[in-house]
């Protein structure tokens, strides 16, 4: 961390407050998320909205874990965002995967999307430290065949853009390369 950075009471400067990263499944999102935190900060806080429901899903789970290693606290949030943003620091940046799942546990739970969106930008915007959001782009594939396919798709299409707007930096990773869409 910087002198500079020091003095404020954050992270890294090269670290925006918001920073949102999208793309596709396997398109090396979430490790680009992470390698932007560890930049940023020596510890970081992982908001993990993933539920291990079956054994592919603890498997992946697994290895995200493996992945990280022992300089990063995991808080386990498949629903409450808005509790995981209100521990975040200025010195401990917050990187929150994913988005997407965390609309999947949103709608299999029966909670309102518009509502929820609202509160978790509210919580973004009053956030002590910067926080970086790993979220699936999932517009650009085929139509979903069922009518909670086509609204999921929907609703993730609602909330990408709905934080994008608000993010200082967002990013879209394409076989692991990224491309700048916003910030610098």
């Amino acid at each position: 961390m910087s002198a500079d950075s020091a003095a404020r009471g954050r992270a890294d400067p090269l670290l925006p407050r918001l920073t949102l990263v999208l793309g596709g499944a396997r398109s090396g999102k979430s490790r680009y998320a992470e390698a932007l935190v560890e930049a940023a900060a020596p510890r970081s806080l992982y908001c993990a909205t993933a539920e291990a429901g079956d054994d592919e899903m603890r498997a992946r789970i697994a290895a995200h874990r493996a992945r990280r290693g022992p300089l990063w606290q995991t808080i386990e949030a498949p629903l409450d965002l808005v509790g995981a943003i209100a521990v975040a620091l200025p010195e401990r940046p917050l990187l929150i995967d994913c988005l997407t799942l965390w609309l999947s546990n949103l709608l299999l739970a029966g909670r309102s999307p518009d509502a929820e969106f609202a509160t978790l930008r509210a919580s973004l915007r009053d956030a002590a430290g910067p926080i970086v959001l790993v979220a699936n782009e999932v517009g650009l594939g085929l139509v979903p065949e069922t009518p909670l396919g086509r609204r999921f798709r929907d609703e993730a299409g609602r909330l990408n853009q709905s934080i994008a707007a608000i993010a200082e930096r967002v990013v879209f990773i394409a076989a692991g390369l990224p491309l700048v869409l916003k910030g610098g």
